[in-house]
């Protein structure tokens, strides 16, 4: 795995994506103005996929830390949370990002922001009650490899892509089945199809968004942090015991469930086959075998 060439593909991938939502948006605007004979509805489409962009890109950060509901930390509240950041960060080569805590005794991590200069590393407060020094070292090396591999806004951007998918399917929903427009004939059959069409595939494509961020940059994270630490059986250890909590986080959301280290929803739900597969995390059983260089030789 060529670390560099992935940092390379993730800023590519976040532009791309940015481009995906601003066409998209644009052509929804386009097709429900023509719909509506309102050409207004394509300007503030167009202006709201601007604001959008602008907003995801600049204001990651601290959109994410505000559904959170993560609190900001100091050297004097938490030393050695504060410390083995700081250590790492060193190490890495990255700037002091900031440090945040988020009050749930399920065990979990996650980082955000636009780039390295303005990120943000957060874990629960029962992650730090649980691991040791090894562990949570190899839980900080892998969020600040989220930030040295520049895949933070590329997840935090498909976070808006989620919300905007569903609200995709709301409007197709309302347009068409409550009344509205004003064309008739096969302009109105043409619209209820979409409507059909988008209300089953929005949440299909958002998870579908989610998988293609997710689970090849945990992978990644896990590889750079075990080479940061030289210790991947502290990162190992760590994801042993984060994905064996039965419990999900207190306020777990599938919008941002891709950003965590591990599932925020809790051992008891990632079990069968369809939560597998529509799972946001890899396997971690298999991320801990690709840490300490074991292959699964079940059938």
């Amino acid at each position: 795995m060529d670390i560099y060439h992935e940092q390379d593909k993730n800023v590519r991938k976040t532009w791309l994506l940015m481009f995906f939502f601003l066409v998209l948006v644009i052509l929804i605007g386009w097709a429900i103005s023509w719909y509506m004979e309102t050409p207004a509805i394509l300007y503030i489409a167009v202006i709201f996929a601007i604001l959008m962009n602008f907003g995801s890109y600049w204001f990651s950060d601290k959109i994410v830390i505000k559904m959170t509901r993560a609190k900001p930390v100091t050297n004097e509240s938490h030393p050695d949370y504060w410390n083995v950041v700081e250590n790492l960060s060193i190490t890495a080569g990255l700037p002091m990002p900031k440090i945040y805590i988020v009050d749930d005794p399920a065990p979990n991590a996650f980082a955000t922001g636009r780039n390295p200069k303005h990120s943000a590393v957060a874990v629960t407060s029962g992650l730090l009650q649980i691991l040791d020094k090894t562990e949570l070292e190899g839980v900080i090396a892998h969020e600040l490899s989220h930030i040295g591999n520049r895949d933070m806004l590329v997840s935090t951007i498909a976070v808006t892509l989620v919300g905007f998918l569903a609200i995709l399917s709301d409007i197709f929903w309302r347009i068409s089945f409550h009344g509205g427009g004003r064309r008739e004939g096969k302009g109105n059959g043409v619209l209820m199809v979409l409507a059909i069409v988008g209300i089953i595939l929005a949440p299909i494509a958002a998870k579908l968004i989610q998988l293609a961020v997710s689970r090849r940059r945990e992978y990644l994270a896990d590889a750079s942090g075990a080479l940061l630490t030289r210790f991947p059986e502290g990162l190992a250890r760590a994801l042993k015991k984060i994905s064996s909590y039965e419990a999900p986080m207190k306020h777990a959301s599938h919008a941002t469930s891709h950003l965590f280290i591990s599932s925020p929803f809790g051992a008891g739900n990632v079990s069968g086959f369809m939560n597998k597969l529509f799972s946001t995390h890899p396997p971690v059983q298999d991320r801990i075998n690709a840490l300490l260089g074991k292959r699964d030789n079940q059938s």
